[in-house]
């Protein structure tokens, strides 16, 4: 059965993504703007509250994946909070302004997860790297468990045929977990494309807020009114799809 990880920025959404079968949860905040660390509080009820596995996005910011001494130190202190939270995994990947892996920033990193016996996952910095198969290898090298990545293109269906060729490059030396655009409707279709073992989507939708008073002197945008959250009937689809393969 293909493993289906669940990319939540709240504790409801994990906990719905939980409720309709997911593997795992990739925990963050900010998925508008590509995912950012979600707050200690987050985690850690996330923890208390979850029995399948946590990963946890360490990113401090939107943006590009070349980070400053600063934001270094901010993502090792993310990453021991982590730890002591007894979660299963973090999520993170740093580049070189020329687009490569960065070796050194990213080993002090892993150092750290493995201190607590957690897995980690390159996220999709991966994908804004100039040399993809170069970069793979690297990745391997330094001791990731799995490499999150839409094949170099804005979705993972567009980059169906990379994310096939890295599988195969990779064999049984990292797990590669296609994500990016997956929905119900698609991921039958890119599990057969590319013959994938795991995969990763956020299967959102809307939802109305229903506010007992609203100030109408104020000129709230619609979103005000409305939240995104997993959709539970989205997850169990995907997963019903998965099954008939």
């Amino acid at each position: 059965m293909i493993q289906l990880e669940v990319c939540a920025d709240s504790l409801q959404s994990a906990l719905v993504a939980q409720q309709a079968g997911a593997t795992r949860i990739e925990l963050c905040d900010n998925l508008t703007e590509g995912g950012t660390t979600p707050s200690p509080g987050t985690i850690s009820l996330a923890r208390q509250n979850l029995t399948i596995e946590l990963y946890v996005l360490i990113r401090p910011r939107p943006g590009h994946f070349v980070y400053s001494d600063k934001e270094i130190e901010i993502m090792i202190n993310d990453i021991h909070f982590c730890g002591k939270n007894k979660c299963d995994g973090v999520v993170f990947g740093i580049l070189t302004p020329n687009g490569n892996v960065d070796k050194e920033k990213n080993t002090r990193l892993l150092s750290i997860a493995h201190q607590y016996n957690m897995k980690t996952t390159f996220h999709r910095a991966f994908d804004r790297c100039k040399d993809l198969p170069l970069s793979l290898e690297d990745v391997i090298d330094l001791g990731f468990d799995r490499i999150l990545t839409s094949g170099g293109y804005p979705t993972a269906p567009q980059g169906a045929n990379m994310i096939k060729n890295l599988i195969v490059k990779a064999g049984q030396r990292i797990i590669i977990m296609p994500g990016s655009g997956i929905t119900e409707n698609n991921i039958q279709q890119l599990a057969v494309n590319t013959n994938m073992k795991e995969c990763h989507g956020s299967f959102r939708s809307m939802y109305p807020l229903s506010p007992t008073y609203t100030n109408k002197t104020i000129n709230d945008s619609p979103n005000e009114f409305s939240f995104w959250m997993t959709n539970e009937n989205r997850v169990k689809k995907a997963l019903e799809a998965l099954k008939e393969l």
